[in-house]
């Protein structure tokens, strides 16, 4: 038995060695590569605040908005939990959205890191419902029209969309076992995240970090420890500073207000949005004035992420060299913003114009854009 446990803690130790402590990273990463750890500390964050504020968490409709109130109110530091909980999920997000952009103005969607993109895009799926279902447990006013909403979208899926709509609310409108459903899958999917953030991890370290040069780095490496923690853990004191900056001051600056009204089927707010990080996919939404093309676009605007290493075509990863493919990220990551401020606008002219085009924007980017630059560099070296 001792040999059996020494095995253990000897093989646990070699994996710590291998993945964090002696891990060969290129020599020239920049503080840019700090957010990937960022987001892990930001899902440990979510789950282990999510667990205390279940302990206190009623999921029925007539206790859900109360019981909120009383862990503000009456639990010990259920405030400063429950204000974590709201804010990390932000937080989460601007850490998530920050990481991708890196990835794409980096490339490191290209060969042959495919599966590790592909796997960040699907964690960033079961991110975006995990959210989505926690927005709808304080069960204010934004809560219950926003799930009304949302998942009234999936009707319009042709033959099985009412089927799944029935499955969602567990009746036949959004009640007590939508929000038990709700619940339980909020509670469950941070587990399926981490699960997966595992797997990232693994294929990270089976091709290597890229770096911002792009370059193969095969030959001029060394270890995380002690050289690459410092940064992020400069980037971590950065983080957490600014984290506590809007958690003490301005906790409700990302909130909704209506989402302090407890919530009413026979009220409908004057304008429904759902929250910030869903903005951008929102206004793609009401961009199509079709409801199934809407809802096929939302969708679409982030699977097509999924296709992007196969669809790139130019053989330069970084940006830094790459001064065409560098003006129309910028372009698009000003279209992204844009979106976001149209998402929270109300549906009339001149929005509705903007929130189209910069739709058309979006997709012309990852679709034709991206393959297309790839194609003019290779014709640009073949001449030079």
């Amino acid at each position: 038995m001792a040999s059996h446990s020494r095995w253990n803690k000897d093989y646990v130790l070699a994996i710590v060695d291998n993945h964090i402590i002696d891990y060969p990273s290129p020599i020239n990463l920049s503080y840019a590569w700090s957010f990937g750890a960022l987001a892990g500390i930001c899902l440990v964050i979510q789950i282990v605040t999510g667990i205390f504020l279940a302990m206190h968490y009623t999921p029925h409709v007539d206790f859900a908005f109360s019981s909120v109130e009383h862990i503000m109110r009456d639990v010990n530091s259920g405030w400063l939990i429950r204000y974590m909980h709201a804010n990390g999920a932000s937080m989460f997000f601007i850490v998530v959205y920050s990481h991708i952009f890196r990835g794409l103005y980096y490339g490191s969607y290209m060969t042959p890191r495919e599966h590790l993109w592909c796997s960040g895009v699907l964690i960033f799926l079961l991110m975006m419902a995990t959210a989505f279902m926690g927005y709808v447990l304080p069960w204010g006013q934004m809560s219950f029209w926003g799930a009304t909403v949302i998942t009234n979208l999936f009707s319009a899926i042709p033959f099985v969309g009412p089927s799944i709509v029935d499955w969602l609310w567990g009746g036949f409108c959004v009640d007590n076992a939508t929000l038990n459903r709700f619940f339980s899958l909020h509670f469950v999917l941070p587990f399926a995240i981490a699960g997966l953030v595992i797997a990232h991890i693994a294929l990270l370290h089976k091709d290597g970090s890229n770096n911002p040069l792009g370059v193969n780095s095969t030959m001029d490496k060394i270890s995380f420890y002690p050289y690459f923690y410092v940064k992020d853990l400069f980037s971590l004191m950065c983080f957490i500073l600014f984290f506590s900056i809007i958690l003490f001051y301005f906790p409700n600056l990302l909130g909704h207000p209506d989402n302090y009204i407890p919530a009413n089927p026979m009220s409908t707010p004057a304008h429904i949005v759902p929250e910030w990080y869903f903005l951008p996919f929102y206004a793609i939404l009401r961009s199509i004035p079709d409801k199934l093309g809407g809802v096929a676009a939302m969708g679409g605007a982030i699977v097509i992420l999924l296709f992007l290493p196969f669809i790139n075509t130019s053989e330069v990863r970084s940006s830094a060299f790459r001064p065409v493919f560098r003006k129309s990220f910028w372009f698009f990551f000003a279209n992204f913003l844009l979106l976001g401020w149209i998402g929270q606008e109300v549906v009339e002219h001149p929005y509705v114009l903007i929130g189209q085009v910069g739709t058309a924007f979006y997709f012309l980017f990852i679709l034709f854009f991206i393959p297309a630059i790839g194609l003019i560099e290779k014709e640009l070296m073949k001449t030079n």
